[in-house]
C-alpha cells in the first residue's frame, strides 16, 4: 500500500538525524494498556488504521496511564493513552514534556464487588481487602484519591492487582472488591456474572474540590454488566497523548486517522464514549500537540 503524504512527512521527520542506508523503517511506539481493557482493545485498533496509512507501528503492552506518560516523557513511547487526571498531574505537578492529540472518550470508576458481598457503598471498604489497580495505572490514582475522599473509618488491605488478575481474586475471594477505570462495557468485564457496582457519585464534589474538573458524575447504564438500575458512579476523560518532540506531521497524521477511521474504532458506547472533533480539543491544563493543532483548525476553518 502507497504511503500517504502526510506519513511519508512524518516518517521523515521522525527519521532525521538517524542512519538513513539501509536502516529500518521508524517505528509508532504506541503504548496501550492492560489486557482485556479498553485500551488494549482500541489501541489495536489504531495501529491497524495507522499501518493503513503506511505507518509502521509497535504496539507496547503495559499498566496504562502513568506508566506510558512516563515511557512518553522518557522517549520510550511516542503515543499513549492517559487517563485526564493523570495526565493533569504529569503536566502540571511533573511537568513532562507531554502533550495531547485529542480527549478520546470517557472513562467510568467501576467498584466491582460480589453480588451479595454486604458491599453497598464505598464505606462498606473499611477493613475489607481492595484492589486498587496495578502500580503504573491510572486506576491506581483516581482509586487512591477516591478512598481518600471516602474517610473511612477503618483503612482498608490494599492490593495492586492488575485487571484480569483483580477478576480471578474475586472470583477465588482473594479479595472483596476492586477498582477499574474504563470505558463502558470494560470487555474483561462485560462476560462476567454474579458481579455488582458500587456507587460512587457522592464522592464527586470532594474530587472536583481537591483536584479540579478532571472527575465528573456520570452513570453506568442499566444492564451494562447485569444490573438492573443505572449505577451513578465517578467519570474521568481518557486522552491519546504524546511526547511533546513527536513530529508535527506525524502528530497531524494520527489525530486525522484518529477521527478519519473513528466509525471501525468503536469507541466504548457509553454517553462520552465517541469520538467528536469538538469534544477532542477539550483537554484542560493538558496542551495540545501544535500537530493535533493543526488538523483540529483544518477541521473548524
Amino acid at each position: 500500500m502507497p504511503i500517504s503524504r502526510r506519513a511519508f512527512l512524518g516518517f521523515a521527520a521522525l527519521a532525521a538525524g538517524c542512519s538513513a542506508a539501509g536502516g529500518p523503517a521508524p517505528e509508532l511506539r504506541l503504548a496501550t494498556g492492560s489486557v482485556g481493557g479498553p485500551y488494549e482493545q482500541f489501541g489495536d485498533r489504531l495501529a491497524v488504521e495507522l499501518r493503513r496509512e503506511g505507518l509502521a507501528v509497535r504496539v507496547l503492552r503495559t499498566a496504562a496511564s502513568v506508566q506510558n506518560l512516563a515511557m512518553m516523557a522518557g522517549g520510550r513511547a511516542d503515543a499513549g493513552f492517559a487517563l485526564a487526571d493523570s495526565a493533569d498531574d504529569a503536566v502540571r505537578l511533573r511537568h513532562q514534556p507531554v502533550s495531547a492529540l485529542a480527549r478520546v472518550y470517557l472513562n467510568y470508576v467501576h467498584l466491582v464487588t460480589r453480588r451479595g458481598a454486604g458491599i453497598a457503598a464505598v464505606g462498606d471498604l473499611a477493613g475489607r481487602a481492595v484492589s486498587i489497580g496495578e502500580e503504573g495505572s491510572g486506576t491506581a490514582v483516581t482509586a487512591t484519591r477516591v478512598l481518600a475522599a471516602a474517610g473511612l473509618a477503618a483503612p482498608p488491605e490494599v492490593s495492586r492487582l492488575a485487571l484480569e488478575t483483580s477478576i480471578e481474586a474475586l472470583r477465588g475471594g482473594g479479595i472483596d472488591a476492586f477498582f477499574w477505570s474504563g470505558g463502558v462495557p470494560t470487555p474483561a468485564l462485560a462476560s462476567l456474572g454474579d458481579i455488582e457496582l458500587v456507587p460512587l457519585e457522592s464522592l464527586v464534589p470532594v474530587l472536583r474540590r481537591r483536584f479540579g474538573p478532571v472527575y465528573e458524575p456520570v452513570s453506568v447504564p442499566a444492564h451494562v454488566y447485569g444490573g438492573a438500575k443505572p449505577v451513578p458512579t465517578v467519570g474521568t476523560p481518557s486522552y491519546l497523548m504524546c511526547r511533546t518532540g513527536l513530529p508535527d506531521d506525524l502528530a497531524y497524521t494520527v489525530t486525522e486517522t484518529l477521527f478519519s477511521a473513528r466509525d471501525r474504532l468503536q469507541a466504548p458506547s457509553a454517553p462520552g464514549g465517541r469520538l467528536d472533533s469538538r469534544y477532542a480539543i477539550s483537554t484542560g491544563v493538558v496542551p495540545l500537540h501544535p500537530g493535533a493543532a493543526r488538523y483540529y483548525r483544518s477541521v473548524y476553518g
